[in-house]
């Protein structure tokens, strides 16, 4: 028999173990990884059952982003209703989601995650032409995020000492696939990669000693980037385009 107190201050003197790049080393399952996979499910049932509603509700195109930003996020948890562009997605977010939520942990993980998904829709809106179709049409999918995810994972196989060969085949592999098949937003891919890059470069490669300070910091000055570009390409744009 043990008491609560005594039990909770042995927790409290027991060293925690981290990972090298700083974040707690948890057992069990990837919550976040996930909670991800279950929401973009969630919503794919509710695409199906809502005859398009759904859809039109949540998805993203640059002339919808400018009245309702929120689509900018909510279009990543959205596919099309080929059961193969979700499939796709959530296989590529289970090969690479648990093993960097493990390395970066949670809060750092969906911090990656979520700007990888923004930056997918404002790479579409710089790279979208106003009063062109580009500019109306609708775009879903996680398939920036899951870009974000591959491309912060090999900054992270490099400080391991791992070789990264695979995933940037993986990458440039489906860079090329809009060559050959039409309806993909690679413009989605360039962003999410961009910003996954920059966030998994700044969490791998930061001092021990700066670890946690990067963990919040680095997240905030990707998101300012963002929202400043998204800024700029919309007061760039002629009034017309807008609506």
């Amino acid at each position: 028999m043990q008491c609560v107190d005594c039990v909770a201050q042995a927790a409290r003197s027991t060293p925690t173990t981290r990972t090298v790049f700083g974040a707690q080393v948890r057992q069990g399952r990837p919550v976040v990884t996930l909670s991800i996979i279950a929401l973009c499910a969630v919503s794919w049932i509710l695409q199906l059952t809502t005859s398009g509603a759904w859809t039109q509700q949540w998805a993203f195109s640059p002339a919808a982003g400018q009245e309702e930003p929120w689509r900018f996020l909510t279009a990543a948890f959205l596919h099309s209703t080929s059961p193969l562009h979700i499939l796709f997605n959530m296989y590529a977010l289970w090969l690479v989601g648990p093993f960097l939520e493990q390395a970066f942990g949670r809060a750092r993980f969906l911090a990656l995650y979520l700007l990888a998904a923004l930056g997918g829709s404002v790479g579409v809106l710089l790279l979208a032409q106003p009063l062109e179709q580009s500019w109306w049409t609708g775009v879903v999918g996680a398939s920036g995020a899951v870009f974000g995810l591959f491309g912060a994972i090999i900054p992270v196989l490099r400080r391991l000492g791992r070789n990264a060969g695979q995933i940037v085949a993986l990458i440039a592999i489906n860079m090329a696939l809009p060559f050959f098949v039409g309806g993909i937003a690679w413009q989605a891919h360039v962003g999410g990669l961009v910003v996954g890059l920059a966030i998994g470069s700044g969490f791998a490669m930061a001092p021990r000693e700066r670890q946690r300070l990067v963990g919040w910091a680095l997240p905030v000055v990707v998101g300012v980037v963002l929202v400043a570009l998204t800024w700029w390409k919309y007061s760039t744009v002629p009034q017309l385009a807008l609506f």
